[in-house]
């Protein structure tokens, strides 16, 4: 199992989660299964998740895709996302 660490900015947390929870399915069907999601101590609205991923491949075009893009300007995501693909040791 690969996994798939995201972190990014939002404008405020409490927005971007409900975003993030109402976007469960598409998540889902692209074999995505959330591990965890974080917030940074230092900064409140800086956001850390890691997503398990059954097919690398179908991960990317996903995380590409322009329903996710809309998603996450719609919940308030600021910048582009720092993503790091992880294999296991």
């Amino acid at each position: 199992m690969n996994s798939i660490l995201i972190r990014h900015r939002v404008n405020d947390f409490a927005a971007w989660k409900g975003g993030f929870d109402a976007h469960a399915g598409d998540r889902a069907a692209a074999g995505l299964t959330t591990r965890g999601v974080w917030r940074s101590e230092a900064d409140s609205n800086e956001v850390v998740m890691v997503l398990d991923a059954g097919d690398v491949a179908k991960a990317k075009e996903f995380l590409g895709s322009d329903n996710l893009k809309q998603a996450m300007a719609a919940a308030g995501v600021t910048g582009r996302p720092d993503i790091t693909f992880l294999g296991k040791a």
